[in-house]
Order: structure tokens, then sequence, then C-alpha cells
């Protein structure tokens, strides 16, 4: 019987829900994540790893993983790559991405930037459906599983679903700023695992941006020059689900620190939390090489979920477009989301 309420629960789950794409903590580092208009913005060969854990206690755990690979192939066009892979235990859900997103570059003068991005790829959601163990295959006296079932529910459910998935965003930068727009799925996949459904994937719109500030001339040694402060923020609305982040992430150099705060702005509940989880961040940087890590501590009343940790291992190389020469010298001072600071 537990089987066939869990069977229950699948089957109105791919009906009459909407499915919400996988976020990240470390967005801010990882802005790939966000908006294809991030494509290349670092000038050079830029790569990258995250991987998160979402509730690490057993069957309710959540993985995702997410990998890009970017550069320029001249003073204006950017262009890369990107994978996912989400995974969920308890229901045996995966959904797998892989993308190609593209760039281009306006200067709006000496010291903002316009960028336009568009990404396209394919998708594939994958249920496992008939992996499913109902209570007519299970025989009470002897024990004994029957290969096959006789619930013609089942035949109305496919494994896997394929689709064709777009996106498309802005963002305006400078040294010191950045804010962008972008939108996923513009071409609302249908999703649905029934041969003749028909189910929409929701538009995913977030709003983000951040601002750095320097401090060139710390009158103590507790702050050592060239440090900057990141406060950053992005708003996400899928559907009914909506969430903003709100941090900031101290850079020192070789080490960074830091807090995000998720919050839930539109409350759809008397029992809605405005500040759903705190996340402190931490970084560390070496060579060419950025490592950080996050950890999503839960205050809302969901209850046990042991948090969620996210890992990230960012490569960005040191060498840059030979024929960028102004543009590579505003870089090496400062910048925006992928740039290296050094």
């Amino acid at each position: 019987m537990k089987s066939k309420i869990i069977f229950t629960i699948l089957v109105l789950f791919t009906i009459h829900s909407k499915a919400q794409d996988p976020i990240f903590t470390q967005f801010y580092l990882v802005p790939e994540t966000l908006n294809p208009a991030f494509t290349g913005i670092a000038n050079t060969w830029n790569a990258g790893f995250v991987h998160r854990r979402q509730w690490p206690d057993g069957n309710r755990k959540i993985d995702t993983q997410y990998g890009y690979a970017n550069t320029i192939v001249s003073d204006e066009i950017g262009l890369g790559m990107t994978v996912q892979n989400h995974n969920e235990v308890f229901t045996n859900y995966n959904y797998f991405k892989l993308n190609t997103a593209i760039s281009y570059r306006v200067d709006i003068n000496y010291d903002w930037r316009l960028r336009l991005g568009l990404e396209t790829g394919f998708g594939r959601k994958d249920f496992q459906f008939r992996n499913l163990l109902l209570e007519d295959q299970i025989n009470i006296n002897t024990g004994a599983v029957a290969p096959i079932t006789i619930d013609p529910r089942v035949g109305e459910y496919g494994n896997k679903i394929n689709f064709f998935d777009m996106s498309a965003g802005f963002t305006i930068d400078q040294e010191f700023a950045w804010f962008g727009v972008a939108v996923k799925h513009l071409n609302r996949p249908d999703i649905s695992f029934r041969e003749n459904g028909n189910m929409p994937l929701d538009l995913f719109l977030t709003v983000h941006g951040g601002y750095y500030f320097q401090f060139l001339n710390s009158p103590t040694n507790l702050i050592p020059e060239e440090s900057t402060l990141l406060v950053t923020a992005n708003y996400m609305r899928q559907g009914q689900y909506n969430r903003l982040d709100l941090g900031a992430v101290m850079d020192f150099g070789p080490f960074g620190f830091g807090v995000i705060a998720a919050t839930n702005p539109e409350g759809k509940s008397t029992n809605s939390h405005f500040v759903s989880s705190l996340n402190p961040v931490a970084l560390f940087k070496l060579s060419e090489f950025t490592f950080g890590y996050s950890y999503d501590w839960n205050i809302s009343k969901l209850g046990r979920t042991q948090g969620v940790h996210e890992l990230t291992l960012l490569w960005q190389s040191s060498r840059r477009c030979d024929r960028c020469e102004y543009y590579s010298t505003k870089l090496k001072r400062n910048g925006g989301p992928g740039y290296n600071k050094t």
C-alpha cells in the first residue's frame, strides 16, 4: 500500500506541478548559472564546476552538478558551453541539460558595457516510472515479487522526456558594478511524461546585480589594501515560486568570507518565513584557481534537513586576449563577476 501511495504522489506531481530549476547559493561566483550574457565576461579562458548537496540525510538527498567553460573569440563575442545534472534520491528523478551559449558586447562608453546573451540546448527529464514496485506485484503470503503489474496507469507514462530549451538575458556592467536580467525556457518546452500530455515548463526570471567597494588605503592593518566588499542580490521567480538572495562577501585577496540570506519576499501563507536560511560562504584562491564553499543553514520550520552543502572549483587563465589591450587594463584593476581581480 505504501508503494501505491508513493506512485500516486508521483503521478499527481507530474500532472499538476510546475518543475522548478535548481538554484545555487554561490551565484555571484558562477554567474553563468544565471545569465548567458556572462559568457566570456572574464576576457580569457574560464571554466568551473559546482556540486550542491541538499538535505544529505538518507533518502531526502538531492544532488546537483553544474559545469561550464567559455572564452572570447573576438573583441565582442564570447562562446561557451554549460552542463547540468540534478538528481533526487527519493523519487529517482533526474534532470539533465547540455547547452551552448553566446554573448555579444557593446561598449556604451569608456566605463559601461552592454552584453546580450543567448543559450540553447537540449534537456532530459527521467522519472523511472517502470522501476516502481506496486502492491499488486507483492505476494503477501510468500514475499515473492512479480516482474509486472496490472495497473494500467503505469503504461500511460514514459520514463524519459527530451526537449529543446532556450534562454536569453542581458547585463550592464562597469569596473565596480553589474546588473543583469535573464529569462530561461523562453520556448516553454512541454515536460509532461504522459504521451498526450501538455505541461509547458514555467519561465524562470532572474534579476541580479552587485557592487564592489574597494579598500585602497586602509587606516589599520586589519584590512589589507586592494581588499573588496561585494554587496549582491539575486531575485528569482518561476511560477508561484519566488526567492530573493541578499548578501555581502569580503575579499581579502587569497581569502574571502561572507554570508548570503535566502528570503521569501512574497509569502504564500501565514506560515511563510521571510528569511528561510542564512548561508555563510568562504573562498580560497591559489594562482589561477578559486575554491568556494557555502552552507545553507535552515532557520525555518521545515525541520531537520542537515542543511545544504555547496562546493565550487573555478579556473581562470591569466593569459588575456592580445587584441583587447584597453579592456584588459581595466580588468586588472578590478571587475565584475567572473573577473580575476589581480
